[in-house]
């Protein structure tokens, strides 16, 4: 297994800055970014050391073991953060105050065995879900602070467009939940800050574009990247409400996500970014 490096995030005077993509295991890929001849199974090892994030999304789909979690903290270096895609049995439902065996279910799946590479668990609602506030606040309040020792951040992919008003934004700061920033035209995109870091998908990869973006969008991200780390809000993202002014703005943690458009530009527009930083990881 390559050499670990000690960090992995992109450090600023503030938070620190996450850059990755949707999971590992991608066909077209082993065109144009993994090397010719790679193992399957070293497809997590080889990208794990050039970006610094991964959002795990087959979590969605079905609970995992805790082995899986366990082999996937091994194989990422240290200081390397995985993301976990909520289960949809507990979001994709009439009755989002009904959720609670679910969400036990999946919190004590064994996804605390990623230890200290946990990132944030994002909860994606359908399209079809409109803003319902004593629901979504019933739903929230089964969102634990913690699952034994470890302690959980929560971020809400909210896709309906109801949820751009100021009730959703106040009951999502109310339960500390961050909520997704989705740079996209399918889906509601506001960057309203609710929670203590922030989340971005980025889906707007484009084949024509070796890094799926060109130079300049790159610059554009990573310039938003720092401005979120420092506590201050990037201007030219829509949002629901004029951000507050702050005399000491506080330090955010960033985890940003080039996930759908042109997938198999992902890793490379990951890679440019973490490069416009300043932060490339040292490939082991």
């Amino acid at each position: 297994m390559a050499t670990r490096r000690s960090s992995s995030a992109t450090p600023t005077a503030a938070g620190r800055i996450h850059v990755g993509v949707g999971g590992w295991v991608y066909e077209p890929w082993r065109d144009n970014f993994y090397p010719a001849g790679l193992a399957h199974s070293r497809e997590l090892e080889y990208l794990s050391r050039r970006i610094t994030a991964i959002e795990i999304n087959a979590t969605y789909y079905r609970n995992q073991s805790p082995a899986s979690f366990a082999r996937w903290r091994d194989a990422a270096p240290d200081g390397f953060v995985f993301a976990v895609k909520a289960t949809r049995y507990a979001t994709n439902r009439r009755v989002l105050g009904e959720a609670g065996e679910s969400v036990e279910r999946f919190l004590t799946s064994g996804l605390t065995e990623l230890g200290p590479k946990l990132g944030p668990i994002v909860w994606q609602f359908a399209t079809t879900k409109a803003f319902d506030a004593a629901d979504f606040d019933d739903f929230l309040k089964l969102l634990p602070a913690r699952v034994g020792g470890t302690a959980l951040r929560h971020a809400l992919e909210v896709r309906h467009p109801s949820f751009k008003c100021a009730e959703y934004l106040a009951l999502a700061r109310r339960h500390g939940a961050a909520t997704v920033f989705a740079d996209s035209d399918d889906y509601p995109s506001f960057a309203d800050a609710t929670g203590s870091f922030i989340y971005a998908r980025l889906m707007r990869c484009e084949s024509a574009n070796a890094c799926g973006y060109p130079a300049a969008g790159i610059d554009a991200w990573a310039a938003r990247a720092r401005a979120w780390a420092e506590g201050r809000e990037p201007e030219g993202l829509e949002r629901v409400e004029a951000p507050a002014p702050s005399a000491a703005p506080a330090a955010r943690d960033v985890f940003m996500f080039f996930i759908s458009g042109a997938k198999e530009r992902a890793p490379a527009a990951a890679v440019a970014t973490l490069a416009a930083l300043g932060a490339a990881p040292s490939a082991g």
